[in-house]
C-alpha cells in the first residue's frame, strides 16, 4: 500500500491507486488531476446521467486511462488494493464505500483536502474561506469583487465557482482564493490552514445528514482550524463566537466580530449609514476606517439593503482587510457587486404587487431573513425540508403574512407550523407533484404547477404586497436545483403579468 499523505503537486503519484467517489463537478476535477499527477484512478457513481455531461466526462477520463463505473450498484464495493479514497461532498460517513475504506485503513479525503495538499509550495496562495448556513455564496462573491478591485488575481472557488483542485492546479497562480465551503466539504477536511476564515451563522439545516445540531456546528467550526490571521464571527450568533474560542489556530490569529450595531474594538459594524472597521486600523481604540455606505449596498430600485446583505458585506470586508486590502478596494468592490440570480431578485411589478424570486432560500433561516425584508408578504414555500422545523420562523414572521401558498413534498410540515402559530393567515396548499426535472426526454411539466402557484398567490395579494418565493426547502423533489425552481417561478410570473 502506497501512502499518499506525503505527496504534493511536484511529486510523482505513480503507483498510487485512488478511488474517487462521486462523479459530479468536484469528483471529475479530482479524478482528472490525479490522473495528471500519475495516479491510477477509478471513479464511481450511482448516477450514470445528469445535467453535468457525466457520460461525456466519463468517456474523456477513460481515454486518459481511468476506470469509470457509473450506474446503480457501482459504489457498493470498494475495489481491492486502494491507497486513497477521495469523496465528493454530501457522501454520508456511513455510506458503504466510506465505511469499507475506514475498516481497511484507507485514508478518506474530500476534494478540498486534496486541493490543499496540491497547492504550489513555490507560490503559497492564501485561502480566504467562508461557511455558514446562509449567505455563503453572496459573501464569497462580494469578497471576490473586493479582491479584484484591490488588484488581486482571484476566483471564487469551492462550493461555488471553480472546483478547488482546478484553482490550485492552475499554471498561473492566483494571488488569493475566495473559498466557499459547505459543512459537507469541511467534514472531510483536516489540514487546511486558511489565511482568514468566517462562519456567517449556524442555523437548523441538513438534519437529515447530521445526528444533531452540535455535529453540524462542529463541522462548520472546522473552517477556523489552523487559521493564520483572522477568525471572523457573527456577534449576533453566539455559536459562531464559541466555534472561534474552541478552534486551534496559528499563534497571533485574531477573533474579528461583525455586527449591525456600533462596532467595538476589534470589530466591523455600522455607524449611522456607514460600514466601519475598528479591527484593521492602527488607532482602533479611538478611531475607525470608513469602508462604504449602506447606499453602496442597495440594489437598484430598492430603498436600502436587507440586514443580511449588510452582514454579508461586513464579513467579506473583514476577510479582505485581514488579507491586506485597502479601504478604497472594499468600497469599490461592494459598490459594483451584483448578487447572483435567484437571490431576492425582483421579477416584476403590476397593480401595486411586487413579485420576488429568492429560490436560493433553501432552509428556514434563509427564508426568515428574506421574509423580514418585506411587509406585508404573500409567502410561497415548500419542497424538501431536510428534517428542519418551521415553528420559529412562523412565530417570527406571522405578523407580516398576507397569505401563504405551499407546494412540494414537505408542504404539510410548513402547513402544520402555520396552523399552530399563525392560524388566521390564509393558506393555499397545492398538490403539485414530486417528480424531479431531468435532462431526459420525459421531462415532467413543472410549468403548470408553478402557474397554479402564481395564480393562487395573485388571489391572496393586495396592492402594496410582495409575493415572495422563499421556499425554506430544497428543490429536488420537483426541480433539478433551486435555479430551475426560480426560473419556473419567474417564467410563470412574467406570463401572468404579460
Amino acid at each position: 500500500m502506497t501512502d499518499p499523505s506525503s505527496l504534493g503537486r511536484h511529486d510523482s503519484w505513480d503507483g498510487v491507486r485512488a478511488v474517487v467517489a462521486g462523479f459530479g463537478v468536484s469528483g471529475f476535477a479530482a479524478a482528472d488531476n490525479l490522473l495528471h499527477l500519475g495516479a491510477s484512478v477509478t471513479a464511481l457513481d450511482e448516477r450514470a446521467d445528469g445535467p453535468d455531461q457525466r457520460a461525456e466526462k466519463a468517456e474523456l477520463l477513460e481515454v486518459l486511462g481511468a476506470h469509470v463505473r457509473l450506474g446503480e450498484g457501482s459504489t457498493a464495493t470498494l475495489p481491492d488494493d486502494v491507497d486513497l479514497l477521495v469523496t465528493s461532498p454530501g457522501w454520508r460517513p456511513d455510506a458503504p464505500l466510506l465505511a469499507q475504506a475506514r475498516a481497511r485503513g484507507v485514508p478518506v479525503w474530500g476534494e478540498v483536502e486534496l486541493a490543499w495538499r496540491l497547492r504550489d509550495p513555490n507560490h503559497d496562495t492564501p485561502w480566504l474561506a467562508v461557511t455558514g448556513t446562509n449567505g455563503k455564496t453572496t459573501t464569497v462573491r462580494m469578497l471576490e469583487a473586493i479582491l479584484r478591485a484591490g488588484g488581486r488575481r482571484t476566483v471564487a472557488a469551492g462550493n461555488v465557482g471553480l472546483p478547488l483542485v482546478e484553482a490550485v492546479m492552475d499554471p498561473e497562480p492566483y494571488d488569493a482564493l475566495a473559498v466557499e465551503l459547505s459543512s459537507f466539504q469541511l467534514h472531510y477536511t483536516t489540514s487546511m490552514s486558511a489565511q482568514a476564515a468566517a462562519v456567517l451563522n449556524v442555523a437548523e439545516d441538513h438534519l437529515d445528514w447530521y445526528a444533531s445540531m452540535a455535529a453540524y456546528a462542529a463541522d462548520k467550526g472546522r473552517i477556523y482550524e489552523h487559521a493564520q490571521r483572522a477568525c471572523v464571527y457573527n456577534v449576533a450568533d453566539p455559536v459562531t463566537e464559541r466555534l472561534v474560542r474552541d478552534a486551534d489556530v496559528v499563534e497571533g490569529a485574531r477573533a474579528i466580530g461583525f455586527t449591525l450595531g456600533m462596532p467595538g474594538v476589534g470589530m466591523l459594524g455600522v455607524v449611522e449609514d456607514i460600514l466601519a472597521d475598528r479591527a484593521f486600523v492602527e488607532e482602533r481604540e479611538t478611531s475607525a476606517a470608513e469602508l462604504c455606505t449602506l447606499a453602496d449596498l442597495a440594489a437598484p430600485g430598492t430603498p436600502g439593503p436587507a440586514p443580511h446583505t449588510v452582514q454579508n458585506a461586513l464579513a467579506a470586508a473583514a476577510l479582505a482587510r485581514a488579507h491586506g486590502v485597502d479601504q478604497a478596494a472594499v468600497r469599490d468592490g461592494l459598490r459594483g457587486f451584483r448578487p447572483d440570480a435567484h437571490r431576492i431578485a425582483l421579477v416584476g411589478e403590476a397593480d401595486g404587487v411586487a413579485w420576488v424570486d429568492d429560490s436560493k432560500a433553501t432552509n428556514p433561516h434563509a427564508a426568515q431573513a428574506s421574509l423580514l425584508a418585506y411587509d406585508p408578504v404573500v409567502w410561497v414555500a415548500g419542497g424538501l425540508a431536510k428534517g428542519a422545523s418551521f415553528d420559529d420562523l412562523v412565530r417570527t414572521v406571522a405578523g407580516r403574512l398576507r397569505g401563504v401558498v405551499l407546494l412540494g413534498r414537505d408542504r404539510d410540515v410548513i402547513a402544520q407550523a402555520l396552523a399552530r402559530h399563525a392560524p388566521d393567515v390564509p393558506v393555499i396548499v397545492l398538490e403539485t407533484g414530486e417528480t424531479a426535472v431531468t435532462d431526459g426526454e420525459d421531462v415532467p411539466d413543472v410549468a403548470g404547477p408553478m402557474r397554479r402557484v402564481v395564480t393562487a398567490a395573485a388571489e391572496l395579494a393586495r396592492p402594496g404586497d410582495t409575493v415572495l418565493l422563499a421556499p425554506g426547502c430544497a428543490s429536488m423533489d420537483m426541480f433539478t436545483d433551486y435555479a430551475a425552481r426560480g426560473d419556473a417561478f419567474a417564467a410563470a410570473v412574467r406570463e401572468r403579468l404579460a
